[in-house]
């Protein structure tokens, strides 16, 4: 589970559970619920949580056990629900290629419910490109707001403040690229 990783990789680096919160800004409580999986943090607070720890999302859902995975089948691949809570209306990833500390290569499918998004603006390292299989998206990249539709892309620096969301009122499906993996 992703709060074990969380507190295993807190514990090593010697953090308290008040440190790593003040370094995610979120509140002593909240981690500690995250860290016993009483709760699914946002991606915008896993990106912090793993910023503090120096550490990749990806990490925390290493899925290879140290083997290389040449294929992926459809229907095989690995999903990561990003909230349960909000199922019919949140985001879910689909592996393409599972993450591995050797990988510099993230490549997942977004699945995004109508008005699913990323809630809060991210920033880090890399390069991100992305392709809409299906339906429409939102992406907004520091005050730019850009709407995408099927066959459209994009690609863009990390480092810029973004994040996306589903405006639509059916599923939207998003290959999604980026190096060095953060997820």
């Amino acid at each position: 589970m992703i709060g074990d990783r969380i507190k295993s990789l807190r514990r090593i680096r010697k953090m308290t559970l008040k440190q790593l919160a003040d370094l995610a800004k979120i509140s002593e409580g909240h981690m500690s619920k995250i860290e016993n999986d009483k709760t699914q943090p946002s991606v915008a607070v896993l990106h912090r949580i793993t910023q503090a720890l120096d550490v990749t999302i990806g990490l925390l859902f290493d899925e290879t056990n140290g083997k290389e995975q040449v294929v992926s089948r459809m229907g095989e691949r690995p999903v990561i629900d990003l909230d349960p809570v909000r199922r019919g209306t949140g985001i879910c990833l689909e592996r393409i290629i599972p993450h591995s500390k050797d990988h510099i290569l993230q490549c997942n499918i977004h699945i995004i419910e109508p008005d699913g998004s990323s809630e809060d603006h991210i920033q880090h390292v890399g390069e991100e490109m992305g392709y809409i299989l299906e339906g429409e998206l939102e992406l907004i990249l520091d005050d730019i707001v850009y709407h995408l539709h099927e066959n459209d892309s994009f690609h863009f620096n990390s480092s810029r403040r973004h994040a996306y969301r589903n405006p639509g009122t059916t599923r939207t499906r998003v290959l999604w690229a980026n190096t060095p993996p953060t997820f």
